[in-house]
């Protein structure tokens, strides 16, 4: 049967046409259960019929007799059948709506990790205690780690290695989201939260441990000054509402304060006794109270429940300070993008899992590749993988190969290409436009490669460059982030130079090249004030947004407008001084719409061969057309 699979998928992959219908697995396994559905339908059915045309000649059936007082009593009983209902609604609503994933049916452990070593390194020694949680107590005398907080970005691991970790562990791994706890009904939520922990602990003492995870934590988790509502009023000299003092704002709380504050709770009481040991305890105490001090009995300590609970969120900012806390969130890990290290760690694990073609096993492949995929994370990484293994099958290949990658790489950075027909003055506009951007990266961009350059439209882009760091780089001084500004204002300015005015091309250009003035301006220091804008209070009348606030004063507009105008004016110096690059440029988009890496660079560097020949001839020529040699 398996080979009979491999034969219909090798049969389809790479044709031109639709597949047929049932060549698929889709199809396949979709007849199948059709199959045994009616073959279900149809024993269901057969089995009442002949049941009844056996009883209708043996022994015929009798509709029986109901009398008018059965009928007065069929409405209560209907009445009293709704309400067991909603009595049974409620009940299960409030059960803890979580998913348990036991060892076993996890794929990858802590070993098969990759691109997060300090995390895993961190978390392994967590599990380490959490394992041996009874020696740490009793010998060594620490309280084990209880809570760990996972945040970062999206799809940088945060689930997946809280997954390996239960799979390492080899204990149950309670899988919930934060917004599962939610439920219409008032005071709900909280019981779903109290059940969900219940029922950490019964696992905990049945198997010696459990493994809880709470996905977007903050669904449930947001700080209790969050802003529901406010209302501006003024205060008294003393502070008291009223008067003629300044004007405030009251801020009410959210209506979810009461999830935070049960999960605050239950992050504490891991280790609540069970019921039948609270009933002891009561009547201990209760047995106290008749007996003089020195005879009370001893109420015994409560059970230690040996739980650890991972939480994910890319919002920390909007945790509850009270849940961050030692005791509760004793530790948090923060997930970066991974380093270059990390990535090709990353390239090789997924490549390794996929047809690929002979050339992406050279080193020097997986090493570029691990260059040009700067600020990708994990889930991007494996991906992108997958779009170019697609690639390979639409060009009829059942491998990918290395253009495959950066022809899924641009997809899925810039857009699918669209086909439209320009304008003969559209097609030239935006190539120039286009030819501009490359002119001025190319002379003033330090330590740039330029990768693509198209008149192609992707998206909302009718053209693009997409241009970066020779090296991985997590620092900017002040002359790269100026040449930035003037790779973005290069389009603007080609259009000038070269068609007498700009169109309405250069709207995004504007947008990136006036926000990164602003951050010069208002948080990094480089435009004469040492004054940040980030330090301003956000309150309900003022904008979180950085360069809002900067445009807003008239100080911190003027300089960014000053730092605009001075590299507009080393855009149009470079490109005034190599028009021949620009006209080189141009004219090769417009001729084959796209230039891929080494093709930029080789169009630039015959230009510049060209122009320098043509110097040299005119410096030959001067020097012929000199005076006559005297002698």
């Amino acid at each position: 049967m398996k080979d009979e699979h491999a034969t219909e998928a090798q049969d389809w992959v790479g044709a031109p046409t639709a597949v047929p219908l049932g060549r698929l697995d889709v199809s396949r396994i979709r007849e199948r259960n059709r199959k045994k559905r009616l073959a279900r339908l149809f024993v269901f059915l057969l089995v009442p019929f002949f049941y009844l045309v056996y009883r209708q000649f043996t022994n015929p059936i009798q509709l029986p007799h109901i009398s008018p007082q059965l009928l007065l009593v069929l409405p209560m009983l209907f009445m009293m059948m709704l309400f067991m209902g909603y009595a049974l609604y409620l009940l299960f609503t409030t059960r803890s709506p979580h998913v348990l994933v036991r060892p076993e049916d996890i794929e990858v452990g802590l070993d098969e990790v990759r691109g997060l070593d300090t995390q895993v390194g961190e978390v392994q020694r967590t599990l380490d205690v959490f394992l041996g949680y009874a020696s740490y107590r009793e010998q060594l005398g620490g309280n084990p780690r209880r809570a760990v907080l996972l945040e970062g970005p999206p799809g940088t691991g945060k689930t997946y290695l809280a997954k390996a970790t239960a799979k390492s562990a080899s204990v149950p791994f309670l899988f919930i989201s934060g917004p599962a706890f939610q439920t219409f009904w008032q005071g709900m939520s909280a019981m779903r939260i109290r059940s969900y922990f219940r029922t950490l602990r019964k696992l905990a003492r049945r198997d010696g441990g459990a493994i809880g995870f709470i996905e977007e934590i903050d669904a449930i988790g947001s700080s209790r000054m969050g802003v529901a509502g406010a209302s501006p009023e003024r205060l008294t000299s003393d502070g008291q509402p009223g008067g003629h003092g300044p004007v405030v704002s009251r801020f009410m709380g959210s209506g979810d304060s009461g999830l935070i504050n049960e999960l605050l709770i239950q992050m504490q009481s891991f280790d609540q006794p069970r019921f039948f040991r609270r009933m002891r305890n009561r009547f201990v105490e209760w047995m106290n109270g008749f007996l003089p001090r020195e005879k009370r009995m001893k109420v015994g300590k409560p059970e230690y429940h040996n739980i650890l609970v991972f939480a994910a969120t890319n919002r920390a900012d909007m945790l509850d300070a009270a849940l961050l806390r030692p005791g509760r969130f004793d530790q948090r890990l923060y997930f970066d993008p991974p380093t270059r290290r990390s990535r090709r760690e990353l390239i090789d694990f997924f490549l390794d899992r996929r047809s690929h073609h002979e050339q992406l096993d050279r080193e020097e492949i997986r090493d570029q590749l691990a260059r040009d995929t700067l600020g990708y994370t994990p889930v991007m990484i494996e991906h992108l993988t997958d779009e170019a293994l697609l690639v390979g099958i639409k060009n009829g290949r059942r491998t990918m190969n290395i253009e495959d990658i950066y022809e899924a790489k641009l997809n899925e950075e810039i857009g699918l290409k669209q086909p439209v027909v320009y304008t003969d003055g559209e097609r030239e506009a935006i190539a120039t436009h286009e030819a501009g951007h490359a002119t001025v990266a190319h002379f003033l961009g330090k330590d740039r490669k330029l990768e693509v350059l198209s008149i192609i439209k992707r998206r909302s882009s009718l053209g693009v460059l997409t241009h970066g760091d020779t090296e991985e780089r997590f620092t900017r001084t002040r002359s790269e982030i100026e040449a930035l500004i003037a790779i973005a204002l290069g389009g603007m300015v080609a259009e000038e130079e070269f068609l007498g005015e700009s169109g309405t091309g250069p709207a995004s250009d504007l947008a990136a090249a006036t926000e990164l003035a602003t951050h010069m301006v208002g948080s990094l220091g480089m435009a004469g004030s040492l004054i940040s804008y980030d330090a301003m209070i956000d309150g309900p009348l003022s904008t979180k947004n950085l360069t809002g606030k900067v445009l807003s004063d008239a100080d911190g507009k003027a300089r960014v407008e000053q730092i605009l105008e001075a590299q507009r004016s080393r855009a149009r110096e470079v490109l005034t001084e190599r028009r021949q690059v620009i006209e080189a440029l141009r004219d090769a988009l417009v001729e084959r719409d796209e230039l891929v890496g080494g093709e930029i660079t080789d169009v630039i560097e015959a230009a510049l061969a060209i122009r320098a020949a043509e110097g040299s001839e005119g410096e030959e020529g001067q020097i012929r057309m000199g005076p006559p040699d005297p002698s």
